[in-house]
């Protein structure tokens, strides 16, 4: 395979639901640009993209594939990307290396939610987007509703480019309104006639370019002039006009497909090529926000997206180069940790098909083998470049759920297989809980667990257990209350002595601490001699005051009353679990001249303060998280009734671009297998996302089944 320059290169991703066709069409670019001779079928399980035995099973895609084809002297670099949102870590780590989208829109479905997920991503993560309308050829095909329901959920950013003849099973052609030219297809195979308009189609033709020519108008003013001019635009004007549009994301142009059929394909990255952007107009940010140029002028740096284990070839890293020129034999280190690599070899990549060569140019896509240390979010560069490329961020954990080995043997192969499955899926997270001493493994949704337990059985023949995780709860408290303890210990020699007289009362934000107490019956004023404020790891505060007066306890002993005090907030009265927001006032106590010592205060302290907890009006707190469901309108009723199930504060309800949207706020204990409930009762049609909010105090009704549960496990212990 010849270099190519990095004006010659285009870096496509294809995005879209599932069963929007996007591994046919790549297999059809494959077969214009002759890297495969024959087009492969999902269901024949001979795709150059959906290559893994578990795709082959389940017929689609749920690692994103890297691919090539080689057209119109141009390199496209084409990944292939899952259309489930528990696979979308796959399409965020493309949108780092690739500079324009293909959005695909089931033309039997329209929008669904998952078309709305990965536009929505893309809108954030700034990428340039062209629409395929895909499977015109299939019997439900409708292009009329599918135009509808992308004004609805777009606004005015479609933009027709061509239009269908014949929809529907019978579908074999489509009007071009930038080329004004009619496209018949006579075979399955691509080979197209270029006819001139029909005169039933010439009006709507017409009309649509006339659109076409105000659209583009829109984005520069020397063609907005000469539209105002002659009511006129030139094809090449149209293209420049439109292409502004699209590197705005104020212009989604709308081509008509079947991937199966390979028709339009060839129109499709025609397109792309002549108004897509290039590597060369982009720029990629460092970590310390400054900008770099994709330019072979440049020092050599690589960008890591993607590392995956592969048969035959041990671990593979794929990589963009971000700048400079890549050849064979090159050093290389890591600006972040100074990890030297040599890069012994690369290759173009297409699925399983790996071609080596010898140079890549700045924009360019490849993998290579043998690293020692590189990983994926990693830089490479020559040595000197002094920047590492801004990590990707990808889409919170929606599933979580706790882990252990079928066999207690097998306990540390698994966790070395779920790291390995972890640096391949960085949305895969598996992490050892030591507040909840479980390891836990999150997720994307359940089919994302599935995945990982398929592969951990199939590849490592190691068989993973799940159960539901326990939750973080914390202890608190309502009330004032004081409490004393001594500890008193004599057993021949050295004895043990330490008494301690303290008070607690709620922690609040902006609240100036208290010192008027009524204690015994008696009003008191607690004067603070010193004190102490801690922001705990766990959240919430601790406030530690020292008002002992006379030198009733001496100075020396108060980080001994401390420590014992921070043991309790380290495992709670309640139910064992992490205690926060709480005064402590110690204001009194005893010692002895020979028989104090630090420990004697510990438990002294320990035990004075575990008294006042419990009759500080105790409250359980749990981690509330607030949720927004985006569902089509006819499963509202349905996500509502479930989520009041589930102990929800419903937020607020509302529409966006045709979906109905809600917002609530819900106890994460009730959140167990919500993405598999969900998809349940919508047909797998709706989303949802969530993020941690605050920790409330729970119902006196969950309280008490708490309480209860904690000393059946006590008394078992």
């Amino acid at each position: 395979m010849k270099t190519y320059s990095t004006q010659n290169i285009r870096n496509v991703v294809l995005i879209g639901s599932t069963r929007s066709g996007k591994t046919t069409l790549s297999e059809a670019m494959l077969f214009e640009g002759k890297v495969i001779d024959r087009k492969g079928t999902v269901e024949g399980k001979n795709t150059v993209s959906d290559n893994s035995e578990i795709e082959q099973i389940n017929q689609r895609s749920i690692f994103s594939t890297p691919l090539y084809t080689e057209f119109m002297d141009t390199k496209f670099n084409i990944i292939d990307t899952p259309g489930a949102d528990d696979f979308v870590g796959g399409a965020i780590s493309a949108f780092k290396v690739c500079e324009t989208g293909i959005l695909l829109v089931n033309a039997q479905q329209g929008v669904e939610v998952g078309t709305q997920i990965f536009q929505r991503y893309a809108e954030k993560y700034k990428l340039p987007l062209i629409c395929g309308v895909n499977q015109l050829d299939g019997e439900k095909a409708n292009w009329e509703g599918t135009l509808d329901s992308m004004k609805e959920a777009f606004g005015k950013k479609p933009v027709i480019i061509q239009f269908p003849v014949n929809p529907g099973t019978g579908f074999d052609g489509f009007v071009d309104v930038l080329k004004m030219k009619y496209y018949h297809f006579v075979d399955d195979l691509g080979k197209r006639e270029d006819l001139e308009i029909p005169a039933n189609l010439q009006g709507q033709a017409e009309e649509l370019r006339q659109e076409l020519i105000e659209r583009a108008a829109e984005y520069d003013d020397t063609l907005m002039e000469k539209f105002f001019d002659s009511g006129e635009l030139s094809e090449d004007e149209i293209r420049k006009g439109l292409g502004i549009g699209i590197r705005s994301g104020e212009v989604l142009p709308i081509f008509c497909l079947s991937g199966k059929k390979n028709i339009g394909v060839k129109r499709l990255m025609e397109f792309t090529i002549k108004v897509a952007p290039a590597p060369s107009e982009t720029k990629a940010e460092a970590s310390d926000g400054s900008l770099v140029e994709c330019s072979v002028n440049g020092p050599t740096s690589l960008f890591i997206y993607r590392t995956a284990v592969e048969q035959h070839l041990g671990e593979v890293a794929y990589f963009r180069v971000m700048s400079g020129k890549l050849t064979v034999g090159q050093d290389l280190e890591n600006p972040e940790n100074g990890e030297k690599e040599r890069i012994t070899a690369f290759y173009a990549v297409a699925g399983k098909k790996k071609e080596p060569i010898t140079e890549m140019q700045a924009g360019d896509i490849g993998c290579t083998v043998k690293l020692r240390a590189a990983k994926t979010d990693d830089t490479l560069a020559a040595p000197g470049f002094d920047k590492s490329y801004k990590h990707i961020v990808f889409p919170a954990s929606k599933y979580r759920c706790a882990i252990k080995a079928a066999e207690q043997k097998d306990d540390e192969k698994m966790n070395e297989a779920l790291m390995r499955i972890s640096a391949e899926d960085p949305t895969i997270i598996v992490e050892y809980h030591k507040e909840m001493k479980q390891t836990i493994l999150k997720a994307q949704g359940e089919q994302h667990v599935n995945i990982v337990k398929w592969r951990l059985k199939n590849e490592n023949k190691i068989e993973m257990e799940t159960f539901a995780p326990r939750i973080s709860y914390r202890e608190t408290i309502t009330k004032v209350a004081a409490a004393d303890y001594r500890h008193k210990k004599q057993s021949g020699g050295a004895g043990q002595f330490g008494e301690v007289h303290l008070l607690i009362c709620p922690y609040e934000e902006g609240v100036d601490a208290p010192r008027n107490f009524k204690i015994g019956g008696k009003d008191m004023v607690l004067n603070v001699k010193t004190s102490e404020s801690f922001d705990l790891d766990w959240g919430g505060k601790l406030e530690f005051y020292n008002c002992v007066v006379g030198g009733a306890i001496d100075a020396r002993f108060m980080p001994a009353i401390l420590k014992g005090i921070m043991d309790k907030m380290n495992e709670g009265p309640l139910t064992g679990s992490l205690a926060r927001d709480i005064r402590v006032y110690v204001y009194d106590g005893k010692m002895h001249p020979v028989d104090s010592n630090e420990i004697s205060f510990v438990l002294a302290a320990r035990n004075a303060f575990k008294e006042a907890f419990r009759n500080a009006g105790p409250k359980i707190m749990e981690p509330i998280y607030n949720l927004e469901v985006i569902t089509p309108a006819d499963y509202m009723g349905a996500c509502m009734s479930d989520l009041q199930n589930r102990r929800a504060l419903i937020e607020g309800m509302g529409s966006d671009r045709g979906f109905s949207t809600l917002k609530a706020r819900v106890p994460l204990a009730e959140l167990y297998k919500y993405s598999t409930t969900l998809s349940s009762l919508t047909s797998g049609a709706a989303t949802f996302t969530m993020e941690f909010a605050e920790y409330q105090p729970v119902p006196a009704d969950v309280q008490e089944k708490l309480l209860k549960a904690y000393q059946e496990s006590e008394s078992e212990e």
